[in-house]
C-alpha cells in the first residue's frame, strides 16, 4: 500500500481524493494539508477516513509513513513544493504547471538529480490518461496511419474564467493552452521546432483589462516536417469542447467529443445529438483517475511516469514561445527560448 499525503484540499486536490478513494486500490491518503482548510472540507476528509488533517504542510513531508505527495496547491507554489517534497524523499505528483518560470522548473529537475532516492515524479498532464486520445496515440504508434503529416487540435471551455483568475493565470498559452500543446507532442510522439501564434479578445473585453487574450491560434511545424494547428477559445456556448485529429500518408484518426449518449435523432425536422459534456470534470474525469492510478503503478513497479519533469519543462518553453510569438508577431523557434 502506498500512503499519500495532498497538499491542496481545493477543487483539484479533492478531485484526486475521490479519484484515490474509488478507483486507485494500492493507494491510501493518509493526509491532507492546506493553510485555508474549509470546515466543511475538513469534515467531509475525516469521514472519507483520512488520518491527518492540518494547515501545515510540513507535517505531511516530515511524516516518514507517506510515501507520496500530490502538490494541489495555487501554482506559484508548485515548484518550491516539489523541491521541499524530493529533499523529504517523497514520490511526487505535481499539477501543470510545474513553474511559469523555465528557471524554477530546471532547479526541480536538478533537485530530483540531486537526490539519492530514486524519486517518481509526474506532471498533471491527464490528458494523455484520456481514453479518447490514448486511442489516436496508439494508432500514430501502430502505424495505422502511416507517416505522420497533420496534427489538429481544438480546445474550447464552456465559460469564460473571471478576470481576477485571468490577471494572475500566467495567460491563456501557459494556463489553458499548455494542455493542448503537451497533446501535440503526446499525439505525434515529435518534438515542436517552430510556432506562430495569434490571438485576440473576441470574448469578453475584461479578460484583454486584465492583460490577456481568450481566443487563439497556433500553428506549428514538428522536426519531423510535420504540420500542426491549434485552435483554442475560453468560451464555446454549446459546452466544453475537446477534439483532436492526426492525419497521414495512410490515413487519418479523428476523436469526437464526450456526450451524455451518442444517440442521434433523425426526423422531418432535422436532425438531433447531445451536446458536449459541460465541466472539464465530467469530461476527464475518467483521465484524473487514471492518471493517479498510473503514477502509483510506476512507484510499486519502479518504471517511469509518462509524464516526468521534461514534459513539463518542454510545454512551458512551448507556451512561452507562443505568447513571444503572438506578441512580436512573428515565428519563433523552440531553441530561441533558453
Amino acid at each position: 500500500m502506498i500512503n499519500v499525503g495532498i497538499i491542496g484540499a481545493g477543487r483539484i486536490g479533492q478531485v484526486h481524493m475521490k479519484s484515490i478513494m474509488t478507483g486507485v486500490p494500492q493507494a491510501k491518503v493518509l493526509a491532507v494539508a492546506d493553510p485555508y482548510m474549509k470546515p466543511e472540507v475538513a469534515a467531509w476528509l475525516e469521514n472519507a477516513g483520512v488520518e491527518k488533517i492540518t494547515k501545515d504542510y510540513r507535517e505531511i513531508l516530515d511524516d516518514p509513513r507517506i510515501d507520496a505527495v500530490l502538490i494541489c496547491a495555487s501554482t506559484d507554489q508548485h515548484a518550491p513544493l516539489s523541491i521541499e517534497a524530493i529533499r523529504a524523499g517523497k514520490h511526487v505528483f505535481c499539477e501543470k504547471p510545474v513553474d511559469h518560470s523555465l528557471e524554477r522548473i530546471e532547479e526541480v529537475k536538478a533537485a530530483l538529480e540531486a537526490s539519492p532516492k530514486k524519486i517518481k515524479y509526474q506532471v498533471g498532464f491527464n490528458r494523455r490518461f484520456d481514453h479518447n486520445y490514448r486511442a489516436i496515440r496508439k494508432a500514430v504508434e501502430d502505424g495505422k496511419i502511416g507517416k505522420v503529416e497533420f496534427i489538429r487540435i481544438s480546445s474550447r471551455d464552456p465559460e469564460p474564467p473571471s478576470p481576477a483568475y485571468v490577471a494572475v493565470s500566467g495567460g491563456i498559452f501557459l494556463d489553458m493552452m499548455i494542455h493542448d500543446l503537451d497533446m501535440l507532442r503526446y499525439l505525434s510522439g515529435d518534438e515542436v521546432e517552430e510556432v506562430t501564434a495569434y490571438g485576440a479578445n473576441l470574448v469578453d473585453p475584461e479578460i484583454g483589462k486584465a492583460g490577456d487574450v481568450d481566443t487563439v491560434v497556433i500553428s506549428a511545424k514538428l522536426k519531423s516536417g510535420a504540420l500542426a494547428a491549434i485552435d483554442g477559445c475560453r468560451k464555446a456556448v454549446y459546452g466544453y469542447d475537446q477534439r483532436g485529429e492526426v492525419f497521414g500518408s495512410k490515413g487519418c484518426i479523428t476523436s469526437s467529443n464526450d456526450a451524455a449518449n451518442n444517440t442521434v435523432l433523425s426526423t422531418a425536422d432535422g436532425i438531433i445529438s447531445e451536446k458536449p459534456l459541460w465541466f472539464f470534470l465530467e469530461r476527464y474525469m475518467g483521465a484524473y483517475q487514471e492518471e493517479i492510478r498510473s503514477f502509483i503503478d510506476c512507484i510499486v513497479n519502479d518504471t517511469e511516469p509518462e509524464a516526468g519533469i521534461e514534459a513539463g519543462l518542454i510545454s512551458v518553453k512551448l507556451a512561452i514561445a507562443c505568447k513571444k510569438s503572438m506578441d512580436e508577431h512573428r515565428a519563433v523557434r523552440i531553441d530561441e527560448i533558453k
